[in-house]
Parts: structure tokens; sequence; C-alpha cells
């Protein structure tokens, strides 16, 4: 009886072990933020802040504005941390923030040997930015994007 007992509160503890790692994993997770490689999130602050940090700004960037918004943007693939004080120098929040690849299927990879381009396909195919392209591809199309930005911005208005 006492050998049935045993394996009984055994079984209850691993039970509960587990359970008590499934809710780390679970909160884990939910102090993490993810954002697109190149785009932007908005997110809604907790009162008091009056300082933002991140860890990599590589990464990603920041940029606090009135009301408590702040605006994330993913500038490498990686992860990093936010942190936020309030005025008196607290910690407010501290998330981890994960830069990942874009979800949508018309984004092309080709391999020509060792190198790699990347293209966005919707509806055509045209040279896309996408860090860890080949050297060369990648110069090529931030010339070609510089140059655009330059024309658009020295445009008539």
């Amino acid at each position: 009886m006492s050998v049935a007992f045993g394996r009984c509160r055994r079984i209850l503890l691993a039970s509960a072990l587990v359970a008590a790692v499934s809710l780390g994993v679970t909160a884990a997770r939910a102090d993490t933020v993810n954002v697109m490689l190149d785009q932007a999130r908005v997110m809604k602050l907790p009162e008091r802040v009056a300082t933002i940090v991140i860890g990599n700004p590589l990464i990603a960037d920041a940029s606090l504005q009135a009301g408590g918004i702040l605006i994330l943007t993913g500038k490498g693939y990686g992860s990093t941390n936010l942190v936020a004080f309030d005025r008196s120098g607290r910690i407010v929040l501290d998330k981890n923030v994960q830069v990942v690849g874009p979800e949508g299927g018309d984004i092309v990879i080709v391999y020509r040997g060792i190198n790699r381009e990347s293209y966005s396909c919707a509806p055509e195919c045209e040279h896309r930015l996408t860090l860890g392209d080949s050297q060369a591809f990648f110069a090529q199309t931030l010339q070609q994007s510089v140059v655009r930005s330059g024309q658009a911005q020295a445009a008539p208005k």
C-alpha cells in the first residue's frame, strides 16, 4: 500500500512540476513582443514612462510618442530587450523584442551558388533589401533605393 502511495505522490509532484514549467513558458512568451523586419509596431505603454532603452539598436528601434504611445521598429533579425523607466528610475516595463522575417508568401529567395538574392513578388518580382543577401546584390539594391529616394525628395512640388 505504501509503495502505491509513494508512486502516486511522485506522479502528482511530476504533474505539478510540468504544470509549473508550462505556466512559466506561457508567461515568458507573453513577455515577448514580435516585430517584423522593416516594419513598425505601435504599443501603448503604462502610465509614468519617461525613458525607454533598447538593448541592441541594430535589432530594434523605439520612439516614445505623446500619450504613452511607443513605436517599435524591426531593424535586424534577432532578439533584444526593451526597458521603460519612470521619472524616478524605476522599471515599469521590461519586454523581450523578437524581430522576425515577413510572413507573406510573396517573397522569393534565389540562391546562385552561395550567393542569396531576395525578391518581393506581388505581383511582379522586384529586388528586395533583405539582411543576409549577398553583398553585391544587397549593395546594388540599396544603391537603387537610395537613388530613387533622392529623386523623390528632389522632385518639384
